[in-house]
Order: C-alpha cells, then structure tokens, then sequence
C-alpha cells in the first residue's frame, strides 16, 4: 500500500518540483564608486582616478564572484561600473557627474532588476554637492525603481546618511580597522541579498538607525587595540541573532565638513523589538567608551619621533607622517616633513643613519632621473604643487639609485639618495603599504634604521615588520588633531570637540523601507 501512495504523492509534488527547478536566477546588477575625500585638502579629484572598471571585467575586483563561485551561479549578473581611487581631495563636480551618469546608462540598457549590489566607501565628497553617495542612491532609484533590493557594503571610515539609509534595503560595513575584511565585508553583502531573494523575504521589515555624536580619526579607533577591538568585537554575534539580518558600526570621516559626519549604528531585520534593542545597545557601548579612544601608536611631534628614532636601538623604527597621508584624504604632496628631515645633520652625511621616506610626487624631477639615469646626480624640486600652505617644494639633490616604471598610481618611481636619506620620488602620488613596494625599487627597509611613511596606522605587512613606531603628528589634509580643523557645518554637539556636552538620546529611529 506505501507504494501508491508514495507514487501519488510524487505526481502531486512532481509540478512544483519542476516549477522549482526552473525558477528563473534573480537579475542582479553591480554599481558603486569609492573614495574618502577630504574637505580640509586643496587637491581635487579627477574621473581618471577611479580606475574605473566596465562590464565584465568588474568582477575582476570581487575574488569571492569568480565564474566557478557559487555565488556566480546564483544570480544572472548585471556588472554596470564600479571605481575606486584613492583617497584624495573632494571630487570635481564633472568627474562625479560622469561616472553617474554613465553607471545611469548601462542601468537603463538591461533593466529590470530584481537585486543590485552597492559597493561604495561612503565618505566622499563633491564640489558643490553634499552626500553624494545619498544623491548616487536616489538617481538609481530613479532608474530601477523600489521593487529592486539593494544591497550596499561600506567602509567603517564612511558616512550613513538618512536618505542612504532609506534607499538601501540592506546595509553593512567593515569591522576591522586596519580593513582586513574588506572582501569578507563585500561577500557578506552580496550572500545577504542573495539569501532575502532566495527565500522571497525581500526587505528587512526594519531598519534601525542612531546617529552617534562622535567624530573621531580612524587611528584612534582601531580594533587592533582597546576600546575598538571589544566595542566591534560584539557586532558580529549581534548580527547572527535570530530576526536580524545585519549589524553596523560606522566610526564616519572626520576630514570632511558635512552635516553627515558622525557615527552611525544600524541594525537589519525583521524582528522589531531584537532590531531597535541590538542597534541601542551598540550606540550605547560606543558612547560609553568615548573617553578611552587613544592613538593606536605612541604619539609625538616630528621632532620628538626623529630624536627618539634616531637613538633607538630597535630597527626598523617606523614614524608615520600623518597629516599628509594619501590614504586617509591627504594631497601626498607635503614637504613639510621631508624638508625637516633633510635639514637635520644626522643625516647629511652618506654613513648617518640610514632612512627611507615614502614618498613625494616629483613629475618633473622624474623626467630629470629618467634623463640622467641610474648612479648619476641629480637636482630639482618635489612636492607642494598641490598642497604648498605649509612649506614650499623640497629642493633634492642626490644620487639616483633605481627607476621603476609600471605602478597603477605612481606610474614612475625613483629613488635619490641625499646624504643617508633615500627619497622616493613618484611621477603620481602613491601609498606605501607592502614590503614589495620599497624592495621593487631596490630598497630594504628591513635593514633601514629609519623608515618614514605617509600613513595613519601601520598597515598589516610593515606593522609585522616594525622593531618600534611612532605616529608624528604633523600638518596637512588629514591632521589627526581634528581638533584644530576649521569645522563649520558638521552638526553640534560632536564629540570629542565639545567634551562637556550632555549624554545624547540614542534611542533607534526606524528608517521607512525603501519607496515609502
């Protein structure tokens, strides 16, 4: 008797299996643009420095998305456009408009969608326009419609705005600082929306914001240190609770003067009462730790890091140049250090202590390194052409020791070494983060007794590889003494700039789902 029965039950079942197994994949398209842009630097940014990818080659930039991933078998992808520059100065209004509107046009060419994937940095800023990463969201909108889920991850350092909270279905960002989960960040945004559209949930049904009134530098909030590292180690057991989808902390750019500046919590899900719990207890263990934000490094003027450097038996001895650093906002261009380090006399001579400085864009004294080649002298100047308010370009005079051509940004490096000091030069600004990136150009900053880098905190390979490290506080586009920055538009209260101010109201406000 089971056997007819079993039979009947797989002719009633047999429709819908079929059905199932024939279910069109969801369209799902990919967008977004990247950068923190700084609104205290003279430099601008052009379109040219987005790198932008088009079409295929997009996937080029998700390892997780590769033509044998499972996730590329989940979904018919629709790649439009993405880019990411480096950070730099506030975008040029002709340079955002382009790469808008053109993403707008590849999005009209193969609607509709049923999911689109937002990659973005949330912290840049444009010519004559605020939250541009809000306007970005809207005109899509305008294009896809509100029965689209959109999907978008963002860097820790960006900015939540309200209206980018409202037109994103899903939300999430880094939870490290250095952002060692970038990629994990991304994959985890793009199986979110995959799981809602899987199971026909779509939307989250809530969406919980708080706007936090603090406004710190991201080398005061690395969770490689505490308070960071327990305040963001306890996002991701809140984000696997049942009834949330997703679970967020933005620490937002403080080298920006936007109304949006300040960090942000938000919490997905479908469970209201777990949603607007989970995002309170997060504001609340952020404000309560406020006052115990310090610098991920020992700290001190320029002066003081070089003493200390200098009679250090610890080598390498890092210092970071902090002011102008490239990846935070800063022009890359500031001779201020350099111009200090080259008039100390203990490295005047070819036998003083050996110190390698990364790096100052130098386009025409590259021509002349070029001209003259490897092992000749060399004369001429580097730097300020961009940012020139704090000294004026650096005279150079050395021996040239390498030329490299090929690099994505500097596109030509070299070294002139002046006394004990080698100074890289570049044709366009570059970050040094990577052991490959000085002993490509024949350096070994292993062995160095001194290396100067424009950066904030040390990224993975030379915090690996420092014997000590200072962080000097020193002037530019990026000064981490945000406190002296001419702030005019950021809301107030903030903290730290207003360190009496009276406890905020952290209470969540539910953001209205997309559309409504």
């Amino acid at each position: 008797m089971k056997t007819p029965r079993l039979f009947l039950a797989i002719i009633i079942l047999l429709p819908f299996i079929t059905q199932a197994q024939t279910k069109p994949l969801p369209r799902i398209a990919i967008a977004g643009l990247a950068i923190e842009s700084s609104t205290f630097s003279p430099a601008l940014t052009e379109e040219a420095a987005f790198h932008a990818k088009y079409s295929s080659e997009v996937f080029s930039a998700y390892p997780f998305m590769a033509a044998d991933s499972l996730l590329r078998s989940k979904a018919v992808w629709i790649p439009t456009i993405i880019g990411k520059s480096l950070p730099g100065g506030a975008v040029t209004r002709q340079a955002y408009e382009s790469l808008v509107n053109k993403t707008l046009d590849s999005l009209k060419k193969h609607l509709p969608y049923d999911g689109l994937y937002f990659d973005i940095h949330g912290a840049m800023s444009v010519v004559g326009l605020d939250d541009p990463e809000g306007d970005f969201i809207v005109r899509i909108r305008k294009v896809i419609g509100y029965k689209t889920l959109i999907s978008t991850s963002m860097d820790l350092h960006g900015n939540v705005s309200w209206r980018l909270a409202q037109n994103s279905d899903l939300i999430t960002c880094y939870r490290m600082a250095p952002h060692e989960d970038a990629l994990q960040t991304k994959q985890r945004a793009v199986q979110n929306l995959i799981n809602r559209l899987e199971s026909g949930k779509g939307k989250p049904l809530y969406k919980a914001y708080i706007a936090v009134p603090i406004l710190l530098p991201g080398e005061k909030t690395s969770t490689r240190i505490e308070p960071g590292k327990t305040l963001y180690a306890a996002v991701a057991p809140a984000s696997v609770q049942p009834g949330i989808t997703d679970a967020a902390i933005w620490i937002g750019y403080a080298w920006a003067d936007e109304p949006r500046n300040h960090a942000v919590v938000m919490v997905t899900g479908d469970d209201k009462e777990k949603v607007t719990h989970t995002a309170e207890q997060l504001a609340q263990n952020f404000w309560d730790v406020r006052n115990k934000f310090e610098f991920v490094a020992p700290t001190g003027t320029l002066t003081e890091c070089l003493d200390k450097a200098i009679a250090s038996p610890k080598h390498p001895f890092y210092i970071s140049d902090s002011g102008d650093n490239p990846t935070a906002g800063g022009a890359g261009d500031a001779t201020w250090t350099l111009t200090r380090i080259l008039a100390r006399k203990e490295f005047r001579e070819d036998n003083g202590p050996s110190l390698i400085y990364a790096s100052i864009p130098a386009p025409e004294l590259i021509k002349k390194a070029i001209a003259a080649g490897v092992g000749s002298h060399v004369e001429g100047e580097a730097g300020a052409a961009v940012d020139h308010r704090f000294a004026p370009p650096v005279k150079l005079s050395g021996t040239v020791e390498s030329i490299v051509s090929g690099d994505k940004d500097a596109e030509v490096e070299a070294v002139i070494k002046e006394g004990s000091v080698h100074v890289i030069i570049t044709q366009k600004r570059k970050p040094y983060h990577k052991e490959i990136d000085f002993t490509r150009l024949g350096l070994k900053p292993r062995t160095a007794d001194i290396v100067v880098v424009k950066i904030g905190y040390l990224e993975p390979e030379l915090y690996a590889m420092r014997a000590d490290w200072l962080l000097a506080i020193t002037p530019g586009g990026v000064d981490q003494n945000i406190e002296r920055l001419p702030y005019h538009r950021i809301q107030r209260p903030m903290f730290p700039l207003d360190k009496d101010m009276k406890d905020p109201d952290l209470k969540a406000k539910l953001v209205p789902l997309s559309g409504k």
